[in-house]
């Protein structure tokens, strides 16, 4: 039986959500090909006729996981709102909903090209929109800070997912969201 367009649309936006959470929640080598159809509620057949192998469902989660990211952080309007609502204890707390930056940095070295290079332009997006964001000196100072505020903010959050201790987690969001205050 053959499916309309609309109906292979919306089977691909189901696919690319749950395999985008998934791989955030679990990472790309925790997330096999069984649970990703799982959780999207298709057949294996399905994600190979959408995507033809899962390296290319990863690629086109991460831009997708990508993309939703940059959606929520839309609403900060000056470089302090996006700190605060980057660096917050559900922002920590929810990796499958958060930034595939900070859910995924650590594998990336291990990675394809492909998918790096995704990787690697959903960096340069939040790069140029904190450059934006910056005060009005030079475009190289802007870019410069945009670097550091970047690396700390991903740096903060994949710590603060990694330790085992509560106290220690909150303390590296508020120290950095204190240090970061522009």
């Amino acid at each position: 039986m053959r499916v309309s367009k609309e109906r292979a649309a919306e089977n691909r936006e189901r696919i690319l959500k749950a395999a985008s959470r998934l791989i955030r929640e679990r990472g790309i080598s925790g997330a096999a090909v069984d649970a990703l159809t799982e959780a999207a509620g298709m057949t294996h057949g399905s994600l190979y006729s959408q995507f033809g192998s899962k390296e290319r469902l990863v690629e086109e989660a991460l831009e997708y996981g990508i993309a939703d990211s940059a959606v929520r952080m839309d609403g900060a309007a000056t470089l302090g709102d996006y700190v605060r609502d980057y660096l917050t204890l559900s922002h920590r707390d929810t990796p499958g909903g958060g930034c595939p930056l900070a859910a995924l940095a650590c594998e990336m070295p291990h990675q394809s090209r492909p998918v790096r290079r995704r990787f690697t332009n959903g960096l340069r997006a939040m790069i140029n929109r904190i450059t934006g964001m910056g005060p009005g000196r030079t475009t190289r100072q802007r870019y410069d800070e945009a670097l550091v505020i970047c690396a700390s903010l991903v740096g903060a959050l994949v710590l603060a997912r990694a330790v085992n201790d509560p106290k220690l987690s909150n303390d590296l969001l508020r120290a950095t969201k204190s240090r970061l205050k522009i």
